[in-house]
């Protein structure tokens, strides 16, 4: 037989997993100066751009 397993507590685990990675996805998108976020989009739109001139018709 299987193991007896506590929904609430797997459920309550799994959404606080979830939060920590909500919490660490906004602390890398809103934990920058406006400054660095403004150069990385920058630098993400260059690159693009560039792969896109190297595109082959």
């Amino acid at each position: 037989m299987g193991d007896v397993v506590n929904l609430n507590k797997r459920r309550k685990t799994r959404e606080r997993d979830a939060a920590k990675e909500r919490a660490a996805e906004n602390r890398a998108k809103f934990g920058q100066p406006k400054v660095l976020r403004d150069q990385q989009k920058k630098e993400t739109e260059r690159a693009a751009k560039d792969l896109d001139g190297k595109k082959l018709d």
